[in-house]
């Protein structure tokens, strides 16, 4: 059976794709926050929502975060997202592989070791997780 109208490519399994879609969409959702955060704690005026938008280089909103958040509550928050990028950077420079299971699945490497592994359901719901842990923070921080 064909699970998409939009291709011909084979797909991974309908849950794993949906798992794949909240993923994304809550990185997406948590980052816009995030700088939401960050313009509303910058006193300073340094930053823009337009330029921390399109950074492409996160070292820049660590910098930012530890600017405008870390003075206010702690480092928590710049910690969590790190490992949030990490687990995003694995999934978005993943690759596909049939699973021991026979079903196609996202497959990455470890980029200091280069030890491949899968992305799994697992890993997907706690990528899901760790978002959901930042978000309270951010929700926390901003107090309404």
């Amino acid at each position: 059976m064909r699970l998409s109208k939009y291709t011909r490519i084979s797909l991974p399994t309908e849950s794993y794709l949906n798992l794949l879609g909240i993923a994304i969409s809550v990185f997406s959702s948590n980052f816009t926050f995030l700088i939401e955060n960050i313009i509303r704690n910058d006193n300073q005026d340094l930053y823009n929502w337009h330029a921390l938008i399109d950074e492409n280089k996160m070292s820049r909103i660590y910098d930012a975060i530890n600017k405008t958040i870390t003075p206010i509550q702690d480092d928590s928050i710049v910690e969590i997202f790190k490992e949030i990028i990490v687990r995003r950077n694995r999934i978005i420079h993943s690759f596909r592989v049939t699973s021991e299971n026979k079903e196609q699945i996202l497959a990455t490497k470890n980029p200091k070791n280069q030890i491949q592994y899968e992305i799994d359901e697992e890993y997907l719901i706690d990528f899901i997780n760790l978002n959901n842990k930042m978000s309270k923070k951010l929700h926390d921080l901003r107090g309404f």
